[in-house]
This record gives structure tokens, sequence and C-alpha cells, in this order.
């Protein structure tokens, strides 16, 4: 590599020279060269040149579904070993994909280190990978992709590698727990994950999707250096794929990104029924990263910096592991309030604040009527306030749906919030039943606001995914059943016409949280912006 670099930086140039367990990476001031080394593991063999120049051309064709403006050809390296050429006459003796070079703060994973990834970035990646995964081409029934045995054999590999290659006392004990969860796992999961494939979410994914494959530039966010030389790696569940880039935050200590990434996906899919598998695949992908941190440290690679060895990603990621092998607490919270009281707005402050699953009304009402899940208002046809999807029989349902996908999520292990006006004591009291049926604890969120403040925020409402207005905000203050006595005993009220952080949000909850036995996710100064919410007063008893 060193004498290809000689022949890149001969007009003075900077080449860069960097590497992976199975690549090596040229980078000029333009362009960057990515060559495979001809290596051969249990899940790549680029022992040949002819499997090299393929997974060139592969990676080519898979990573323009993402990044085309950053990938651009496949170019030949010929020559000999002493004196190598670019594109030169003769035979091939090696191959690259060229692509364009860029900066390297432009890296997700350099981004979080400098606190400069932002939630612009995470909702731009989440309705990325949304749409990029509804268009993505779908496993056929004959192909073992995302089959149980298939996801079975690809974990228990996982695991005979690292088995291979730690001693440590701790990381044992580690590797024994996880190996007893997993195998716990694959019995109640494995319906599942066969439904699943039915259902056509096994598809051709990036397969690699972290935050060191993930840039930002220009505004723009780019997934890149997808994993083409596995197929059974590449063509997997669509949530497999967004688990890895949720744990990956979480391990850089964002859980409240990672959070909000997963709630914006699925608020656009739809795919909640699918929460129960998320765990799991979270904890096989720290695994695969603690996996391809123990063969850098075979061959003495290292991108960790010099505070993180590979040895201690490798730990790192494996404890990450078994901590997740044991769910926090569920829990239910629902929203009550009326339309413009700053519902979605404190209902995703809090699901950030204790890692939960929000749903809301508003999305998966219309989904329900085969409405785009993001349509914004107008997107329904002008009807009374109880006309049209909103007519007592459509609201039934949506409340009944929002129990059904609540219930999966609890019984994935994850607190949920249901983001909903909640208007009306039966509608509140489905969720006080289920929490009692489950054992978790309930609570509700209670949004005020003036009336002046209600009909303000209405009239200015354009681009909201909900069609209330003041028309409606008449209806529900006339039809609204009061919180009775016993229901103010789990309520915590918002005052949302004042503006508040994140962070004086915790500072107020978290205490009230714990004592109902819900887990708080830190919320870092860089997440704790302002929001309209706040002015609360506790209530529970």
């Amino acid at each position: 590599m060193q004498r290809l670099a000689a022949v890149l930086g001969k007009d003075g140039q900077t080449v860069d020279v960097m590497q992976t367990p199975i690549s090596w990476v040229l980078v000029t001031a333009l362009w960057a060269y990515k060559i495979r080394k001809a290596v051969q593991f249990d899940f790549v063999d680029f022992s040949t040149l002819a499997a090299r120049c393929h997974d060139c051309h592969e990676e080519l064709r898979l990573n323009r579904r993402l990044a085309a403006a950053l990938y651009l050809d496949v170019v030949a390296i010929t020559g000999s070993a002493d004196q190598p050429s670019l594109d030169g006459a003769g035979e091939a003796i090696e191959y690259a994909v060229r692509m364009h070079a860029f900066s390297q703060q432009s890296l997700w994973s350099s981004r979080l280190a400098l606190h400069r990834l932002t939630t612009a970035d995470i909702d731009q990646l989440a309705i990325l990978m949304a749409h990029f995964h509804q268009a993505a081409a779908v496993a056929g029934g004959s192909s073992s992709a995302g089959t149980p045995a298939s996801i079975r054999q690809t974990a228990e590999e996982t695991l005979a590698l690292i088995d291979s290659r730690i001693t440590g006392s701790v990381q044992r004990q580690q590797l024994a727990r996880i190996t007893d969860w997993q195998i716990l796992q694959h019995q109640q999961l494995d319906a599942l994950f066969t439904l699943r494939k039915t259902q056509g979410q096994v598809r051709e994914c990036h397969g690699d999707l972290h935050s060191g494959n993930i840039l930002t530039e220009h505004g723009e966010v780019i997934p890149f250096d997808c994993l083409e030389f596995a197929v059974q790696l590449r063509w997997i569940d669509v949530l497999s794929e967004m688990a890895f880039i949720s744990m990956d935050l979480q391990c850089h200590a964002r859980p409240d990104l990672a959070n909000r990434l997963l709630n914006q996906y699925l608020e656009i899919t739809g795919d909640y029924e699918g929460v129960p598998v998320l765990r799991y695949y979270e904890v096989q992908r720290a695994l695969v990263r603690c996996k391809v941190a123990l063969l850098r440290n075979d061959q003495h690679v290292s991108d960790a910096g010099p505070a993180m060895t590979p040895a201690q990603q490798a730990r790192d990621y494996l404890a990450f592991s078994a901590e997740h092998c044991v769910a926090p607490p569920g829990a239910i919270l629902i929203t009550h309030g009326y339309s413009g009281s700053g519902k979605s707005t404190v209902s995703g402050c809090v699901a950030t604040i204790v890692g939960a699953i929000r749903i809301r009304s508003d999305v998966e009402r219309k989904r329900l009527h085969g409405i785009t899940a993001g349509a914004g208002a107008g997107a329904v046809a002008a009807a009374a306030p109880d006309g049209g999807i909103y007519a007592q029989a459509g609201t039934t349902l949506t409340y009944q749906r929002l129990g059904v996908l609540a219930r999966g999520v609890l019984a994935a292990g994850l607190p949920v919030v249901i983001d909903a006006a909640f208007l009306k004591r039966d509608q509140r009291g489905l969720f006080e039943r289920l929490a009692r049926e489950l054992g978790v604890p309930f609570l509700i969120l209670d949004c005020q606001a003036s009336d002046a403040t209600l009909r303000t925020r209405l009239a200015a409402r354009s681009q909201d995914v909900s069609d209330a207005d003041v028309t409606v905000l008449v209806n529900q203050m006339a039809h609204a059943d009061a919180l009775s006595p016993d229901e103010l005993k789990t309520t915590i009220v918002f005052d949302s016409g004042l503006v508040a952080t994140t962070q004086a949000l915790m500072e107020f909850i978290a205490p009230v949280l714990r004592r109902l036995n819900i887990r708080t996710n830190p919320v870092p100064p860089a997440a704790a912006g302002a929001f309209q919410g706040g002015g609360v007063m506790d209530r529970p008893t």
C-alpha cells in the first residue's frame, strides 16, 4: 500500500493510509480508494483477485442506492507490487473503489465525539431510512434470509468467534449470560421472526449502519459503506438495521438520540408490531461490533483513537450486550388535553426521558384509513368535528388500535407513551385497565393552556399531522369528561403556555418517575433545548 500511496502522492499530495480488518483505504485531497485485503474469515472470502474484483463492483452498485454522489467507479491497479499504477497498461493486479473524499469530521462518529450531532441529523436519517426500507427489495419466500435458522446461525457464529478470543473472567461470565439469554430469546421470538419474513420485513438493507458509516456534509445525511460482501448479513429485518444505529448511539452515551431516531422511524413506517425484536437485535449488533473490535485487535488495527484500544472497545460492547439482556420496567403514560395544548411536544420529551416508544393517535387514525402517516393537516377532506374519520366509530377503532400496539411494546419490555386527547373517561380507562392487567405503572400527562393560547396555536398550524382547528376545539370543550378524583392521583399537570427546557422537565418529572419505578435516561446538556411545555405541577400521591 505504501508504494501505491507514493504514486498517489507524487505531486506532493498528502495521502492518508487507513485500514480495516478487510480493506485498505488511501485518501487524497479529492479521492479515496478502497482496496480489499486478500483475507479469508468465516464471514468473508477475499482470497482471490476475482472475488475482490466482484466485491468492488458490488460495493459500487449497492452504495449508489444511498450515496450515489459519493461513489464514482471501480479502477484497476496495474503494473507490479513494486511499481503499481492506477488504470495503467497491462493486466490488473488489484482493484479499488474510487470515491469522493470527505472530511473525517463529517462522520457521525466524529460529530458524536464533538457533541455536534443534531436532532436535525437524526430526523433526516429516520426519514431517509424509512423510505429506503419501504422501497428496498423484499426477500423471497424461498430465501433463507431472515428465517429463525439463519438468524440463529449468524448469532451462534458471532458468539463462537468472541468465545475464542476473550479470556477475562468478567467477560466470560457476561458471555455465558448472553448465551443463555439468546437461547431463550430464540424460543420466544422464532414465531415473530417467521411472521416478519412472511410480511416482507426482511429486505436488502444497508447492513452496516453505525456512526462510522454515516456522514453529514452540506446539511445532507449520507449512509455509505454498506455491507456488500456478505449477502446473509445484508438481507435482514429492517429493524435489525435500525437496531444497529440505535445501539451505536446508546454506546456513544446518547440514548436520547437513539430514542428519537426509533420513534421518528416507527411513526413513518408504522412498524410497531416489530418492536419486540428490537432489543434482541440491539444485543446482536453490539456483539458484531465486539467481534470486529477483536479482529482489529488480532491485526493490531485501531480506529478508536488513543483513548480507546480495540480490546477496550470489545469489552465495552460485550458489557452493553450483557446489560441489555435485562429489560427495564415497563410503564404506560398517556397524554390528556385539548388540541393545541402541547401534548405532542410534551409526550416527545417524556418519551426521550424514559426511553419509551411513543404512539400518536393522529398518525395511527390516518394510517387505519389508508392515509399517509406523515400527511399534514388538509390531507383529510373537511368534515364536522365528529364526522368522517373522526366519527365515533373511527375514534373507537383508533383507541383500540392504540391499545393493541401499546400491549406489544410493553411485551417487548419497553415503556409506552400514548399521545392522544383522551378526553373521554372510557378511553383513559382502556389503558388504565391494561396497566393493571400487566402490572406496570400508569400515569396521565395532563397538558393545559389558556383558551387564547389554544386558539392561537390552532390558527397558526399549517403542516401539523393533526387536522384540528378552532371548531374542533370548541366541540372538545363541550363534550370532554373531566378527570376524576381517582385519575388525578396519577396525573401530572403541565402548563404548556410557559417555555421550559427538556432538562428542566426532566428535573421535575424524574423524581415522580422514580417513585413509580420508571427508569429515566440522562439527557445531555446538548439535548436540553427549549420546548413549549413546563410550568408543571406534581399531583401523583
